[in-house]
């Protein structure tokens, strides 16, 4: 039996934390839309549906005016009477002290408001948005929560079995080919003895066990890599309570073929054993590319 599409509406107060709950959801695996007119809704679901491809759809509609929200309460009922489609409404709020603040700190004009007070276009548009509240099967209110907290409050909310909530990247590259760009933390293996002076390591990688070993014989290699890898046990929980969703870890050697290698290998297969864990050999190839250019 085919699994129900998964679709959620975050709606509510301009300024509650829309923008942040939607990057939670992208986290979270869900294919996201932000601002879509409500009458377009019902085409775009047929079109998910016809797809077959995309399960869980997480929508930031727009409320600010009456003409909207008739919109969404008549595609509500439409949705209503479909049997692949679960739908929850989330709403997000805050007293409108707290918006005020927040429209002060960035300086922008409230939407509803945009030649008069804040508080006006709050007052406008906390009544338009009156009964949608009332029918959110989620309220959060983002009074007093930072962004990290609204994160685990939806998370907690919508994650699923099958969603990691933070993974690691692990990364081994070649000095000579540049860092990777995306890298949060970066190790530099070249102090450690290089297999490439070895004539029956030299066209081998950190992947072969002659090279492993050679690697990873040396005391000062299992110095490092004990504390190294403390380190990284230590640091890792704190990301996670941040709220993010990834890391990537990047050891670099020369060239990318031996130390930086077979260094990864070990720390993505230590690490494994508590997070889910990619590992990547980004120039792992490239000395066989340039043989064959040649």
């Amino acid at each position: 039996m085919a699994e129900n599409l998964q679709l959620v509406i975050i709606t509510g107060m301009s300024g509650a934390g829309k923008t942040v709950a939607v990057q939670s959801f992208e986290d979270m695996g869900y294919f996201c839309i932000d601002n879509m007119p409500p009458s377009l809704i019902p085409k775009f679901w047929e079109l998910i549906k016809e797809s077959g491809k995309v399960t869980k759809i997480a929508l930031v509609v727009d409320l600010r005016s009456r003409t909207f929200f008739r919109q969404i309460q008549d595609m509500l009922v439409e949705i209503e009477n479909t049997n692949f489609i679960d739908t929850t409404i989330m709403f997000l709020d805050a007293t409108d002290e707290e918006l005020v603040s927040r429209y002060k700190e960035t300086r922008r004009a409230h939407p509803m408001a945009r030649d008069g007070l804040v508080t006006e276009g709050i007052r406008k548009e906390r009544a338009i948005l009156e009964e949608i509240r009332g029918d959110a099967q989620v309220v959060i209110d983002t009074t007093d929560l930072s962004p990290r907290q609204l994160r685990e409050k939806i998370n907690e909310q919508f994650k699923s079995r099958d969603t990691h909530e933070f993974r690691i990247e692990m990364v081994s590259f070649g000095f000579k080919y540049g860092l990777p760009i995306d890298a949060d933390i970066v190790m530099d293996v070249r102090f450690l003895p290089n297999p490439h002076y070895i004539p029956a390591l030299r066209t081998l990688t950190g992947m072969d066990e002659a090279v492993y070993d050679y690697v990873m014989g040396f005391p000062k290699t299992e110095e490092f890599y004990t504390k190294f890898i403390d380190l990284l046990k230590n640091v890792m929980p704190g990301y996670v309570k941040e709220g993010k969703s990834s890391v990537t870890i990047a050891i670099g050697c020369t060239g990318g073929q031996h130390r930086s290698v077979a260094l990864t290998e070990r720390v993505g297969k230590e690490l494994s054993s508590e997070y889910h864990v990619n590992t990547t050999h980004r120039d792992k190839g490239k000395r066989k590319e340039t043989v064959n250019r040649s």
